[in-house]
């Protein structure tokens, strides 16, 4: 089951890259860095403009350069990802037997997994390390309630590396793990951890590397300008987040998240959501919406402890439906109704019209010297030190001496989509006595410089 997840995931996302709808924000940001990595490079993203440890403290994403080691691609990120998801499964099905399930059951909790529509859309939507902590969450649950405390420790560790916010989970885990499930071991050790990373990741390295506080905490500036000044006001003056708790928003994103397992949670049975109170805090009370969906990242850490409730639940022979045709028809109706399969067949296909343009002009950037162009193209020209994407949001480039190619689509100029902008900057181009015009097909144009042809 897992295999076959995997590989249709893998076809859906990369279907996705090759059409041009995958972009910098992340993919083209990862896909560089384990490329300069596996170079032997500073891993320093020129889209940030600082050291990769600078992001998200995310070292687990090192061992990924081995694989462009083999072969330099993109498409190991999107394998990486699609396995990682499809992989939750296993352990799913391994907990629900553990749990005293049926086989059958058990079965079916995988398939409930994988067809829980954050699993597909989260697939679909670039690239985030944080993926390969999923199967690991459940894998370390696993872990603890055998006795594994090895397993258990080694998988926290890595964890922690996939995401620095993912240490906040872990903390809460510990809790659950001491209070709940009697775990003692296995609960001080995520919650020494978690806490004691956090803070070395917060407070030491993303400052170390970038020069400024965690990027996310820009989203919560109503409650402060550092981790810490956003944690204290947390603490001690609650009255600035009551309304954004119990507001029609947050209820909104309670009820995509609950909707597609509802069936099998029990109000005695939702203890392992006590792990996900960190990731579902952070997400009501963030400035972006997007952290309030099931079609980005930010709700994965909430995802693994959502099926162990429902595991439990089952177990103790709760839940609304009992039925195995039943929950697998419930969850085949959610995935219908949340699942973004329909963007294949909608805003995937507006570049179709030169992507065979776009593709050529690519074949034609010979060299790994600096590149400027859109944010679509950017992940299919990643690996060089130096490439910046640029339209009418981020503006006109400051030098465009700086660069040795500029690859721009002016029919698709992505930003807010005004090919006013892309086409003011070709004739500028056209003008400039420092490029020539080296490829143009169906409004895409490749500017190279002169002294690289000379």
């Amino acid at each position: 089951m897992s295999c076959i997840s995997a590989l249709i995931l893998l076809g859906c996302s990369s279907l996705r890259h090759t059409l041009f709808q995958s972009g910098v924000l992340d993919l083209g940001i990862y896909d560089q860095v384990v490329y300069l990595i596996s170079q032997g490079m500073p891993p320093i993203s020129s889209f940030l403009g600082f050291h990769h440890m600078g992001n998200h403290a995310a070292w687990a994403v090192y061992p990924l350069a081995l694989l462009y080691k083999i072969h330099p691609s993109a498409y190991w990120l999107l394998a990486v990802q699609a396995v990682s998801l499809a992989l939750g499964a296993l352990p799913t099905w391994l907990l629900a037997l553990q749990a005293g399930l049926k086989e059958s059951q058990a079965i079916t909790m995988a398939a409930v997994y994988l067809l829980y529509p954050l699993v597909f859309n989260v697939n679909l939507f670039e690239f985030h390390p944080e993926v390969m902590a999923v199967p690991v969450f459940l894998g370390v649950v696993l872990a603890a309630r055998l006795g594994r405390l090895v397993w258990f420790c080694v998988g926290v560790v890595f964890i922690l590396g996939c995401k620095a916010v993912l240490s906040l989970t872990v903390a809460a885990m510990g809790i659950w793990l001491l209070v709940f499930e009697r775990r003692r071991f296995c609960g001080i050790f995520a919650l020494t951890v978690g806490i004691s990373w956090f803070l070395i990741a917060t407070q030491v390295i993303i400052p170390y590397y970038s020069n400024h506080e965690a990027a996310a905490v820009a989203r919560y500036s109503y409650l402060g300008d550092s981790v810490l000044e956003v944690a204290s006001n947390l603490a001690l003056k609650p009255e600035l987040v009551l309304g954004r708790v119990f507001s029609l928003d947050s209820l909104e994103y309670l009820a995509l998240l609950v909707a597609p397992v509802i069936w099998g949670l029990a109000p005695r049975h939702l203890t392992p959501l006590v792990s996900a109170i960190p990731a579902l805090v952070l997400n009501i009370l963030s400035d972006r919406h997007a952290q309030r969906d099931l079609i980005h990242q930010y709700s994965l850490p909430i995802l693994p402890f959502l099926m162990l409730a429902v595991i439990s639940s089952l177990a103790a022979g709760s839940g609304w439906l009992r039925s195995r045709r039943a929950i697998i028809l419930w969850a085949l109706v959610a995935f219908i109704l949340l699942g973004k399969y329909g963007y294949f067949w909608s805003r995937y296909l507006r570049t179709i019209d030169n992507w065979q343009a776009t593709q050529e002009a690519i074949a034609q950037v010979h060299t790994t010297d600096d590149v400027l162009t859109t944010h679509s193209i950017a992940p299919h020209l990643s690996h060089r030190p130096t490439i910046h994407f640029i339209d009418d949001i981020s503006g006109p480039p400051s030098n465009v001496a700086q660069y040795e190619y500029i690859l721009l689509n002016v029919r698709h100029p992505d930003g807010s989509r005004n090919p006013e902008f892309a086409a003011n900057l070709v004739n500028q181009l056209k003008k400039n006595q420092l490029f020539q015009l080296g490829y143009q097909r169906e409004d895409v144009y490749l500017f190279v410089k002169k002294s690289l042809i000379n």
